[in-house]
């Protein structure tokens, strides 16, 4: 789902779909982090917003897991439960590369084939608890957390940072997820 961005991107120049809106102001400069050691970024993330795009219709309990490959680049499983958090599971496995190695901030990502998009790690909270990821075109977004609820302090300064990025915090959906024993939903 998060990264399957990548695949959405390049399948936009093979297929005619109709591509997502551009829900951000382009006169703003898009920024990432300053630095993202890959390692720390490795492991489970459940998504928490996004913009709507066509591979995650109706997606509730979505997830990314990455991992090292042994060529050193990233693997990607993106896991999405079909209409509820409960509901079937549809994976979809990719790879992504850094493409700035002195921040590892922008990386590329890959489904199939030779196509790559942009997943840029817009801002990470320093305990890499939280993550904010976008790419140039300010057609997808997303805000992913290592657990699958956040309080209302982190989710406000999420919206406020990405406000700040020139988008429109309005346009995004906030994902399903299941709740866990030691994180039971907001009330």
């Amino acid at each position: 789902m998060i990264l399957r961005c990548a695949a959405a991107l390049a399948a936009t120049g093979l297929v005619a779909c109709a591509s997502p809106p551009v829900n951000r102001d382009q006169s703003v400069a898009l920024t990432t982090a300053d630095s993202v050691d890959l390692d720390r970024y490795l492991g489970r993330w459940y998504e928490i917003a996004r913009f709507e795009n066509s591979f995650e219709t109706n997606c509730a309990g979505v997830t990314a897991d990455y991992s090292r490959r042994a060529d050193g680049s990233i693997g990607v499983l993106n896991t999405c439960r079909e209409r509820a958090t409960g509901g079937k599971a549809r994976t979809a496995g990719g790879r992504a590369k850094a493409v700035d190695e002195a921040a590892n901030a922008r990386l590329k990502v890959s489904f199939f084939g030779p196509f790559w998009g942009d997943y840029w790690i817009l801002w990470r909270a320093d305990d890499y608890s939280v993550s904010l990821v976008g790419e140039p075109s300010g057609r997808y977004l997303w805000i992913l957390a290592r657990t699958p609820i956040i309080g209302a302090d982190v989710r406000a300064g999420a919206l406020e940072r990405l406000e700040r990025l020139g988008y429109d915090v309005s346009q995004l959906t906030f994902t399903a997820q299941p709740p866990q024993p030691d994180n039971p939903p907001p009330r």
